[in-house]
C-alpha cells in the first residue's frame, strides 16, 4: 500500500510540471505524515548540512566550474579543428570529428549538457558548409554529448559513488573501456549509415599528414587536464575532490595562456556554475530528504524483502530493473532519476550478488539513454537551442539510431561484465 501511494503520488507531482526537487521534498512530507508516527520533517535541516558539506560532493560544482572555464577559453574550436584533420576522411566526414571531439571533450567537463553545448556550437556551422544530412550531424551531437558523464570525470559517477558508498575511483577506472567502447559505437553507427546512404556523407574535407600533425598541439591541452586531474587520483596525489580542483587550476592556467581569462569570462563561469551547482544540490537535499523517509517508514527494506521474494532469477531481475529506468528515463531528468533510485534498487542489486561497481556503469549508460530519449531527453532540447532554427523533430529522428547504439551498449554490459570490471581487478 505504501509502495502505490508512493508511485501514485510521484508520477502525479511529475505530470504537474512541478519542478523534480520539490516533488521529492513533497513526497518526503506526504509520505512522513501519512505513515510515520513520528514528526519526521524535524530531520530536514540535519539532512540539509549532511548534503551541504560532504567532502565528496564538493566535487560536483568544481568540475562544473573546470568545464565552464573550459567551454570559455578557446580550447573547443582548437580540439574539433584537429579531430576534423585526424577523422574527416572516413565516411561521414565531420561527424566523426563531432563525436570524436566530445569524447576528447568529455574527458575533461564531467557534464553531458556541457559537451553537447560545447561541440554543437562549433560544429554546426560546418553542417550546412558541408552538406551533411542534417537530422543524421545533430544525432552525432546530442547522442556524442552523452559520453560527458560516462568517459572519466564526471560528476554522475561521484553522485552515484557517493550514494551506493561505492569507491569512485574504481567507477572512474570502471568507465574508461566502456566510453570509449561507446564512441566507437557511436562512430560505427554514423559508418554504417553513411554507406548505406553516402548522400548524408556530404563533402569531405581534405587533410594531409602536415595538417594533421600540425594539429597535435590543439589535442595536448584537454589531454593535459585529464591526466592532472585522473594521473593525481591514480598516483594516490589527490582524492577525486582535490584532483577537481586541480583541474580548475590547469583550466585557469590554460584560459589565461589564451589570453581569455578576464573579468567577463570569469562572472560567466561563475554564474554557470552556481546556476548548476543550485539545481544539482537541491535535487540532493530533496532525494536525501525522501531516501531517508523511505527507510524510516520501512518502505526500502518492505521492497527489497518483496523482490527477493518473487523468486526471479537474477538477470531477470537486472532486465527488468533495465526497463524500468528505460521508461523512467522517458519522463525524468536523467540525474534526477538516478538521485532518487540508486538508494532504493543498490540493495536490491546488492542482494542479487551483482557487484555495485559494474552496476554503477551500467547505472550511467542508462542515464546517457534517458538524456537523448524523448520526449524529456536534455540533450536533445541543448542540440535544438543552440541550432537555434528548425523543429526539435529534426534532433529526436537523428538520434533515433544512437538510441539502438545504447541498446547495445547496456546489451554489452550485461552479457561481458568484464569490460567494466577488467581494469579496476587490474588495479587491485
Amino acid at each position: 500500500m505504501i509502495g502505490g501511494t508512493f508511485l501514485v503520488l510521484f508520477f502525479a507531482l511529475l505530470a504537474a510540471s512541478i519542478p523534480v526537487a520539490a516533488v521529492l521534498g513533497l513526497l518526503g512530507l506526504s509520505l512522513g505524515q501519512l505513515y510515520s508516527f513520528i514528526p519526521i520533517h524535524r530531520a530536514i535541516g540535519e539532512i540539509a548540512w549532511s548534503a551541504g558539506t560532504d567532502f565528496i560532493l564538493f566535487a560536483v560544482p568544481l568540475y562544473i566550474l573546470m568545464g565552464e572555464l573550459l567551454l570559455r577559453s578557446g580550447v573547443a574550436d582548437r580540439m574539433y579543428e584537429a579531430m576534423r584533420h585526424w577523422l574527416s576522411w572516413l565516411p561521414g566526414g565531420l561527424m566523426h570529428s563531432n563525436i570524436g571531439a566530445c569524447a576528447l571533450f568529455a574527458a575533461t567537463s564531467g557534464s553531458s549538457v556541457a559537451t553537447a553545448a560545447t561541440v554543437g556550437t562549433v560544429a554546426l556551422p560546418q553542417q550546412r558548409r558541408h552538406g551533411y544530412n542534417e537530422r543524421l550531424f545533430l544525432g552525432t551531437i546530442a547522442a556524442g554529448g552523452t559520453l560527458g558523464i560516462l568517459i572519466p570525470p564526471s560528476i554522475n559517477t561521484i553522485l552515484y559513488g557517493y550514494l551506493a558508498e561505492v569507491s569512485v575511483p574504481k567507477l572512474y577506472l570502471a568507465s574508461f573501456i566502456p566510453g570509449f567502447l561507446l564512441a566507437g559505437l557511436f562512430m560505427l553507427t554514423t559508418l554504417v549509415a553513411c554507406l548505406v546512404r553516402p548522400a548524408w556523407g556530404g563533402r569531405r574535407t581534405q587533410s594531409g599528414w602536415h595538417d594533421r600533425l600540425a594539429s597535435l598541439p590543439h589535442l595536448v591541452p584537454p589531454l593535459a587536464i585529464f591526466l592532472i586531474v585522473i594521473g593525481s587520483i591514480y598516483s594516490g596525489l589527490a582524492t577525486p575532490t582535490e584532483s577537481a580542483a586541480l583541474g580548475v587550476v590547469a583550466s585557469l592556467g590554460l584560459a589565461a595562456w589564451h589570453r581569455r581569462l578576464g573579468l567577463r569570462v570569469l562572472r560567466e563561469a561563475f554564474e554557470g556554475t552556481l546556476r548548476t551547482t543550485a539545481m544539482v544540490q537541491l535535487i540532493v537535499l530533496g532525494a536525501f530528504f525522501l531516501n531517508f523517509v523511505l527507510s524510516s517508514i520501512g518502505l526500502t527494506r518492505a521492497m527489497v524483502a518483496y523482490i527477493q521474494g518473487l523468486g526471479l532469477e537474477p538477470y531477470w531481475m537486472i532486465l527488468a530493473i533495465i526497463v524500468f529506468y528505460l521508461v523512467l528515463g522517458c519522463f525524468m531528468d536523467a540525474m534526477a532519476m538516478m538521485i532518487t533510485t540508486v538508494p532504493i534498487v543498490v540493495p536490491i542489486v546488492h542482494a542479487l550478488g551483482f557487484d555495485l561497481v559494474w552496476f554503477g556503469v551500467l547505472m550511467i549508460v542508462l542515464c546517457e539513454t534517458a538524456m537523448v530519449t524523448p520526449p524529456f531527453g536534455i540533450n536533445l532540447f541543448v542540440v535544438q537551442s543552440v541550432r537555434r532554427r528548425g523543429s526539435l523533430d529534426d534532433v529526436v529522428v537523428g538520434v533515433a539510431p544512437f538510441i539502438l547504439t545504447l541498446f547495445v551498449m547496456i546489451a554489452l554490459l550485461v552479457a561481458f561484465p568484464q569490460l567494466a570490471l577488467w581494469l579496476p581487478a587490474r588495479a587491485g
